[in-house]
């Protein structure tokens, strides 16, 4: 059986490493001159590094990056809301996502990874089965949905990148009026950093002012920074589908979600071996898929609406009194709902 997976990024390598452990012929197209990932830091959670073991790379996973057990929110004035310590079990590992990337990329062979290759029809393809992981803005998606809503503004817009270290940080969120930001911390020294605030798309905004009064490290962060990623956030409402014949959407194609759990490549992994686990099945990865990632979609939108969107006094101190109050049992349980998630069983 063969497969083309269309998109090289961490979802489209996913699929393809997931589908030759169990057997599938795959070729790989990428649009872009040479593989590669931008942006800054991904935690891989353990729903994520679940499906990283099943790919057999988790143990390089692990060595390129930092397992963190403490950290949690923080206010902008830098008291901990929800401090987690270190409780000696490994809760998310911090990454760069170009390493990320990289080692699924180490996991293919050369040979089946093709540059420089444009995609517009899945019915130019020959194979039993198309992987659509080509984004949020999915040529595929657009040819076999036409009728389905494409990506909407979802609020917010956000700055990210990688300061220079050294630094010993905890993992944090810090979350302030109408906006938040977040600090993970890699092996290296260095620190990938997020900070996002409400406001209209393609606003004129300055993210050094606008955090400048927020605790530190997060303005040293930010000026620190030579190569700062500017991006609004979209986010692809809910899709009725996920296959259509021999075509299957996979990672931001199928279910691009605002970032506030954190979720998004953890997705795209799960995806990728659920395919795998259910040997090319695609209604049955519609069904597994479908309800699993639009429940984490609406948990973060839930996240963002008493996160980043919470902007009044009173309902920033309510919100703060509200996280300070619950014990950290509950605390972990909420912040780790969505990451327990098993690979599903291969057929027989």
């Amino acid at each position: 059986m063969k497969a083309i997976v269309v998109g090289g990024g961490i979802g489209g390598l996913a699929a393809a490493v997931s589908l030759r452990r169990v057997g599938w012929e795959v070729v790989v197209h990428e649009r872009a001159a040479a593989f590669g990932e931008i942006g800054a830091g991904v935690g891989v959670m353990p729903n994520a590094l679940r499906a990283l073991k099943w790919m057999g790379v988790a143990d390089e996973v692990r060595r390129l990056g930092t397992p963190r057990v403490s950290g949690g929110v923080r206010a902008v004035d830098g008291r901990w809301l929800v401090h987690l310590p270190d409780v000696g079990q490994e809760k998310v590992i911090a990454m760069h996502r170009a390493d990320l990337h990289g080692v699924l990329l180490r996991a293919l062979p050369s040979e089946i990874l093709r540059t420089d290759t444009e995609v517009t029809s899945a019915d130019d393809l020959d194979a039993d089965l198309v992987v659509a992981a080509d984004g949020i803005n999915s040529r595929l998606r657009a040819e076999l949905l036409p009728d389905a809503p494409g990506p909407v503004y979802a609020g917010a817009t956000a700055w990210r990148g990688v300061a220079p270290g050294p630094c010993d940080l905890p993992l944090s969120q810090t979350l302030g009026p109408g906006g938040e930001a977040g600090v993970l911390p890699l092996g290296d020294g260095r620190v990938c950093w997020y900070v996002a605030v409400v406001a209209p798309a393609q606003a004129d905004l300055d993210p050094v002012s606008l955090f400048a009064d927020w605790h530190d490290p997060l303005p040293h962060l930010i000026v620190s920074t030579a190569d700062v990623i500017r991006h609004d956030i979209y986010e692809l409402p809910l899709l009725p589908t996920f296959v259509k014949g021999r075509v299957a959407l996979l990672g931001d194609a199928a279910h691009a979600m605002t970032p506030y759990l954190g979720q998004g490549a953890c997705m795209a992994l799960e995806d990728a071996v659920t395919l795998a686990s259910v040997d090319g099945d695609l209604a049955r990865y519609d069904a597994l898929r479908r309800p699993r990632s639009q429940s984490v979609w609406k948990g973060s939108r839930m996240a963002g609406r008493f996160g980043i969107e919470v902007r009044s006094p009173i309902a920033l101190a309510l919100r703060n009194f509200a996280f300070r109050v619950v014990p950290s049992s509950l605390a972990v349980r909420g912040m780790t709902r969505f990451s327990t998630w098993e690979i599903p069983a291969m057929p027989r």
